[in-house]
């Protein structure tokens, strides 16, 4: 009797322990499957495109049309799939985030070798700001590693107003002054690469002012190494009725008392042209 009251207790635990691993789907578990994410403090697109939160990703397993969806990282860095349900997502590149689904799916036992395939069809995620004296200035999402050449070449190029030097501040607090002739002219040292986060600022260039006897006063560009003869040929150069010779140049709120035609203007310098004297 006592033998059989020892069987019965030990097949109840048994069966008790079958029915509670039972209770638990094999789906949900697939989630603590996924790799650790890439948790880069300042992200970098040189391996490729980093999936973050608004980015919309499309997810297929080919030759499975019931196992296709177009959906968007939620702010919570997750996708919702067929079969596998939620699965991280952000902070992943492409091949990363295929990978991951592909374990999920194999460890689930939904397929046994699925061919997935991971698009991104829209980036909103990484970004850089591009500010000031650029034809298109606003927001530009990167989908991969760009130069900083490419980036103002997607934003129109610089305006006729703009200073020859671009600022770019990095999402790490660094600040960048570059030369944006060495950058057109392909000097990698000057053409960096632009990382998500980071700002581009392209101030105004310095000015200098010119009225008199010139054919057309105003306010110009002041352009790298002018000099004086050049800013009075920049405005038009001097009128039939006015001379180089009777030339004025305040800097700083000072005439200069003496000038050399040759000599490099300096930002915010007024030029006044004298009148012949006949």
């Amino acid at each position: 009797m006592n033998l059989l009251r020892n069987f019965l207790t030990i097949m109840s635990v048994v069966v008790a322990l079958c029915l509670t691993s039972l209770a638990v789907p094999v789906a949900a578990q697939t989630p603590e499957a996924a790799a650790t994410p890439v948790t880069n403090a300042s992200v970098s697109l040189t391996d490729g495109y980093v999936t973050g939160a608004g980015d919309v990703v499309e997810i297929a397993v080919l030759g499975r049309e019931d196992f296709r969806s177009r959906v968007q990282i939620q702010v919570d860095g997750t996708i919702q799939l067929p079969f596998i349900g939620d699965i991280p997502a952000a902070n992943r590149t492409v091949l990363q985030l295929r990978d991951e689904i592909r374990k999920a799916l194999i460890a689930g036992q939904f397929f046994n070798e699925p061919a997935v395939s991971v698009t991104v069809v829209s980036y909103a995620s990484r970004y850089v700001t591009v500010l000031g004296e650029v034809a298109t200035p606003g927001i530009v999402a990167i989908d991969r590693s760009y130069r900083l050449s490419e980036i103002m070449a997607r934003v129109g190029g610089l305006r006729s107003s703009a200073a020859d030097v671009i600022t770019l501040a990095r999402n790490t607090g660094e600040a960048l002054k570059l030369d944006m002739v060495a950058v057109a002219t392909g000097d990698l040292g000057q053409d960096v690469v632009v990382n998500p986060g980071d700002r581009i600022f392209v101030a105004v260039a310095p000015q200098f002012y010119i009225y008199g006897e010139v054919n057309g006063p105003g306010a110009y560009k002041l352009e790298r190494n002018m000099s004086l003869r050049m800013a009075i040929a920049r405005s038009g150069g001097v009128t039939a009725q006015g001379t180089e010779k009777r030339v004025k140049v305040i800097r700083d709120g000072k005439e200069l008392s003496k000038y050399d035609l040759n000599a490099a203007i300096q930002p915010n310098d007024t030029i006044r042209i004298g009148q012949r004297i006949f």
